[in-house]
């Protein structure tokens, strides 16, 4: 039977590998919070110290101290992918971190041209689409970071390849509820691709009513055999089965309500008075949001069109069917149960696991516009389709390294925008010791998994609210430093532009545009 040969997809490994491993040479840092995150606490797994954090970045679970139990918001499966990279290389750079991530980034077009291949069964096109996958727009700068990104590409396009590919009800269960497991052990949202492979599972009922439940219960089994141990680790730790912070997010009624303090003040009562009205229009900005970003990332703006008549032209393959209802169902959870996280990168993150699946249907895409052009406008068939892969490949790859230089390097080469805000907490920091700190004092900073990362001091967030506030927080968690900087809670609006003494901060200097603050809470 026609297939893809091993040496196309050698072919495709080899040169993701390569276009991303670029990409990585320019990352000295995580970059932004959720990678310096899933960096440090891949780093801590990896020196031995275990599932926990040396930092706070949120009070949703009411931290008691630090160090502090970790992935308490989000999963550990990209830490532990950052602590394989580190434990190999026995170095504890970043670079080491990310060697699993650009190792496996070279997947990803042979998963796209495999998953073609199942659609159209044309070994060029599917290699094309594989060629496609590489220049992948404005996901290109996130790929090799310590982020859910590329694990959540591979095993989405996982899922929808072992549903189109393998036909024995049974193990096509199994298979679906592990990556279902995988899925969620990646992202607290996966728990949605759980509900998928039990759909499908049940879907199954015209083969035989009476295993239904046989089905369902392999399905679920496959993905227990991921989840289980997580699990048992939670109840351990938090007395119940999932991480305890996610739970208040939907009763935020705004994004800061992410750093609240006390976290009990985020209620369904408190939300449910911000008015039906107020509901609504959050909501339906967060939909206005999501629908952009499917457009530009998802799409890539000019895919957009290929990829729904790719899909439309096979809509009865049940990879398409099902991503359909995946793709909805995302959409439905990003915007109407966490509208603020949602619309503020959540579904960029979540939706990286129908990627695979959109490439894939690009080629249908184009056979169909060439179709269509042959009946219509005579064109020769083989050459315009030469044409339009070449320029939509070289397209593609324009826009990628646009947008990859505009977020790695940005407008000023001598701080590239990647790599500053790493360089700006160390040199912070090595003013904070000639400043007389204590290399163990903590610190009260925007981005505490980021300082810890460059500093390996221990630090918290600075809550939402105003300074009362944060004193309070600073008097629990025992912290002994404010730095202020110009991303900041809208009640530290007054502080930030007029940096003075108050009872219980004494103002020291100014780094540029981060302002140093001693906290002295003695009476």
């Amino acid at each position: 039977m026609k297939r893809m040969t091993f040496r196309r997809l050698i072919l495709l490994y080899c040169l993701g590998l390569g276009v991303t491993w670029f990409v990585s040479t320019l990352q000295n840092s995580p970059g932004y919070m959720d990678a310096d995150y899933y960096f440090v606490t891949g780093l801590r797994i990896a020196q031995g110290f275990g599932f926990n954090e040396p930092f706070l970045w949120n009070y949703l679970d009411n931290p008691l101290i630090l160090p502090h139990p970790s992935h308490t918001y989000w999963m550990p499966l990209t830490s532990l992918l950052a602590a394989l990279g580190i434990f190999i290389s026995g170095n504890n750079h970043f670079s080491s971190a990310q060697i699993g991530f650009v190792v496996l980034t070279g997947f990803i077009p042979v998963l796209t041209a495999s998953l073609s291949f199942q659609f159209n069964r044309d070994k060029a096109l599917s290699t094309w689409a594989g060629i496609l996958s590489i220049f992948s727009g404005y996901y290109l700068a996130f790929l090799p970071t310590t982020d859910t990104f590329v694990l959540y590409m591979l095993l989405g396009g996982g899922f929808f390849l072992v549903l189109n590919k393998i036909s024995d009800i049974k193990y096509r269960s199994a298979l679906l509820g592990i990556f279902a497991g995988m899925m969620h052990l990646a992202r607290a949202d996966g728990i949605l691709w759980l509900l998928i492979a039990v759909f499908i599972a049940i879907n199954e009922f015209r083969h035989s009513k009476n295993r239904i439940v046989l089905w369902v219960i392999i399905t679920c089994a496959g993905y227990a055999l991921i989840m289980l141990p997580w699990m048992l680790r939670n109840h351990s730790v938090f007395d119940t089965l999932l991480a305890p912070g996610g739970a208040r997010a939907l009763w935020f009624i705004a994004y800061d309500d992410l750093y609240a303090y006390p976290a009990n003040v985020i209620s369904f009562s408190r939300w449910w008075a911000t008015g039906l009205s107020e509901i609504f229009r959050e909501r339906l900005s967060a939909l206005g949001q999501n629908l952009q970003t499917a457009l530009a990332v998802q799409g890539e703006i000019f895919l957009v069109p290929l990829i729904l008549t790719g899909a439309w032209r096979i809509r009865k393959n049940a990879s398409v069917r099902w991503g359909v209802l995946a793709w909805l169902l995302t959409l439905g959870i990003m915007t109407f149960l966490f509208p603020f996280a949602g619309s503020r990168g959540g579904f960029f993150h979540a939706g990286a696991a129908l990627q695979i699946l959109m490439w894939a249907l690009v080629p249908g895409g184009l056979q169909g516009f060439l179709d269509w052009g042959k009946s219509t406008r005579g064109w020769n068939h083989a050459q315009t389709a030469h044409i339009f892969q070449i320029s939509i490949v070289a397209f593609a790859a324009i826009l990628s390294l646009y947008l990859g230089f505009e977020r790695i390097i940005g407008a000023n080469l001598n701080c590239p925008a990647w790599n500053c805000p790493s360089e700006r907490y160390a040199s912070l920091d090595e003013t904070l010791l000639e400043l007389g700190a204590p290399a163990d004092a903590i610190v009260m900073i925007n981005n505490p998994p980021g300082y810890f990362a460059s500093t390996g001091r221990p630090s918290i967030v600075i809550p939402d609210g105003n300074v009362e506030t944060s004193l309070m927080v600073a008097e629990r968690y025992q912290a002994t430093y404010l730095l202020l900087e110009y991303n900041h809670p809208t009640g530290l609006d007054q502080l930030y532009t007029d940096p003075i003494d108050l009872p219980g901060l004494r103002y020291l200097l100014s780094d540029r545009d981060i302002h140093i603050f001693k906290i002295d809470l003695s009476p």
